[in-house]
């Protein structure tokens, strides 16, 4: 491989990795993620492990993750027994995935905290202040989780990536 497009591989994986960490997503699970889309062709968890130098261990549980995401998948190659991986190519597609999965795993269990907060403090008279407090953090993350159901639901549509280019 050429030492330019090594490098910028390099570069991009590292800092996938860093942002993904600020994001709250292990950095170890971007940068496997950063590497995949990267690479024109399916990679082994042992290519996986070698270029990231990291342990199978780490490798095998990361990449169950990110099938588990929705953004990459299991492959098959013709000849050879190795598990092979591959990342999402359509960026859409892997952001309406993603989008997905945030609102079930992170603003799904939020709502039905806040949800369960309010219940408790019902009919507390001295809890006006703290009910109002939940009740606006409650309408602001409906607001995000049906703007991510929104998103999530034209995982297909190549219309509305189009006209969010055109809004650029």
């Amino acid at each position: 491989m050429d030492k330019l497009l090594q490098d910028a591989i390099d570069q991009f994986t590292h800092s996938w990795g860093e942002m993904g960490s600020k994001w709250g997503i292990n950095k170890t699970m971007a940068q496997i993620h950063a590497l995949l889309m990267a690479s024109e062709k399916p990679l082994s968890t042992d290519e996986v492990m070698q270029q990231l130098r990291i342990s199978r261990g780490h490798a095998n549980t990361n990449l169950r993750g990110l099938v588990d995401w929705g953004i990459v998948r299991k492959v098959f190659v013709k000849g050879d027994r190795k598990e092979y991986f591959q990342s999402e190519k359509d960026v859409w597609t892997m952001f309406c995935r993603i989008a997905r999965e945030r609102k079930k795993r992170e603003l799904q269990p939020a709502i039905e905290t806040l949800k369960e907060c309010l219940e408790l403090v019902e009919h507390d008279k001295k809890a006006a202040h703290f009910k109002t407090r939940l009740n606006e953090l409650l309408d602001l993350l409906k607001i995000g989780d049906l703007m991510l159901e929104n998103i999530a639901q034209h995982e297909r549509n190549s219309v509305i990536p189009r006209i969010l280019k055109l809004l650029t």
